[in-house]
This record gives structure tokens, sequence and C-alpha cells, in this order.
């Protein structure tokens, strides 16, 4: 399946911010929750932004583990590289990577592989989880997140309830708990999927409007069933925030939940 498009670094930076700011849990946390990394070992985050997740790897192991994150934004690197400049940590290691391409690593370097929100981009699922395996150590662990398919449902029924239309698959959420687990599950020992939800509590209208906003950016390709121009755009944005103003009167604030998927995969 080839994924035509790549999301905008600021978009995906804005919705990270409004997660971190309204959302009631932390899923960062949560990936370090279920992996527990240890001193000494090798990390590798894919797709892995501008480093959140390996910054706090870093501080989980007391900055006593190998952490290289790899991804294709070379704005999200620089941020990530202004940030680990500032700590001076040497265990730390962020490069270019196209997870649609052969990883730079030898066979069995890592113990860890984890890819938070990103991997459901590669055009060959099967040749990119097998790159992960490859660079896998015998007995290390794979863990992707993404969303599942009742994932953030309050955005998708308001937008249908403005728009009257149906949403469009979403390579996520249309593929994780199908395709993308079952693409995993046939390379790797064994596999299991958990879920975690975060519900993001909006008091007010508007910051749920940036979130919409960061979703639905007219740069986005994903959505030109409901607009193809900055006109249809703008109308589209003014139609849900109707809707969403009507719903906030109603409720008194705004609920969407992320659903999250998670699977861990082992290698023997």
């Amino acid at each position: 399946m080839q994924i035509n498009y790549r999301e905008p670094a600021a978009d995906l930076q804005k919705r990270i911010e409004i997660h971190e700011k309204y959302g009631t849990r932390n899923i960062d946390e949560w990936n370090v929750e279920v992996l527990n990394p240890q001193p000494g070992q090798s990390i590798l985050d894919v797709g892995c932004g501008a480093g959140k997740q390996c910054f706090l790897f870093d501080k989980h192991t007391q900055g006593q583990a190998q952490i290289f994150g790899g991804d294709f934004s070379e704005e999200l690197l620089g941020k990530a590289n202004e940030r680990l400049a500032g700590l001076g940590s040497k265990n730390i290691h962020f490069q270019f990577l196209d997870f649609n391409k052969p990883f730079e690593f030898q066979d069995g370097k890592f113990d860890i592989a984890t890819s938070s929100f990103a991997i459901y981009y590669a055009s060959d699922l099967k040749f990119t989880f097998s790159e992960a395996y490859r660079v896998l150590k015998p007995g290390g662990r794979l863990f992707v997140t993404g969303p599942l398919p009742e994932n953030k449902k309050m955005f998708y029924d308001i937008i249908k309830e403005a728009t009257n239309k149906a949403i469009p698959p979403m390579p996520g959420s249309s593929r994780f708990k199908g395709e993308i687990f079952n693409t995993i599950d046939s390379i790797f020992d064994k596999t299991e999927l958990l879920s975690w939800e975060n519900p993001l509590i909006f008091p007010e209208v508007e910051p749920f409007m940036e979130y919409v906003q960061a979703s639905l950016n007219e740069d986005r390709k994903l959505w030109t069933d409901l607009f193809n121009n900055a006109e249809e755009y703008k109308s589209l944005i003014g139609s849900i925030e109707k809707v969403a103003k009507a719903w906030h009167a109603r409720d008194g604030k705004l609920v969407m939940t992320k659903v999250v998927g998670g699977i861990l995969a082992h290698k023997k």
C-alpha cells in the first residue's frame, strides 16, 4: 500500500502539544511502562520525531542505555538535536531514517525497537517490520503504537454532522488492528495487542478547533473528499466550528478520547 503523503511536521507537533495540555494520560509514559528499558540496553525509536520518547527512555535508564532515534523529518531531527545539545548526553543519537528503506544498522544490534504513531505510513509493511526484526537481538522486543478504529470518535462524529459526508479511511486506524498486526505476527515469534485510552477534555471550543485544523490542514491529501482548495477548507472549518459550539453549549465541554493500540512483539 503506497502512502502518498508526508504529514507536515508543524501539524504533528501542534497535536502533540494539545495532547500534553488537555489529555489526562501520557502515552509516552505508557510506552516506558510496557517496555521497562534497563541500563545497558540498546534501543531504537523509529519515527522518533523531536525525540521525546528517546529522552524518556534515557531518563528511565538513568542515562545508562544506548538510544538511537531515527526520523524522516530533518526539521524534527533538528529540534531533537537542539534539545540533546542542551542536555549534553552522549548516549542518545539522532539520525535520518526512512523506514521504507533498509535500516542502516547491523543485524542484532538492539534489545528494543519502538515506533509511536509513525510506522503505519510504511509502504511495504512486510519489508519494514522484517527490518525491525533483523536489527533486534535474540530476545529483543518491538513495540508499535497507533490509533485503533474507535479512536477519537467525537472528532469524526462532529465532522460527519457538519458535512453529512463519510470520513475517508485513515492509514493508521484502518490498518492497525488488522493488516499491521497480522504482518508483525507473521514475522515475530510472539505477538500481543494491548490497548490504552486517553480522554482529551477541552473546556472551550478554541483548542478543539486548533486540533481540527492540525488534523485537516489543507496540505494533507487524505481529506480531498471534503475540501480541495483554500475556500472549501475555510468553509469546512466554519461548519465544524458551528457544530462544535453546539455540542459545547449542550455538554459544557468537549471530550475526545484517544484509543490507542500497542502491538508488543518478541523475537526468540
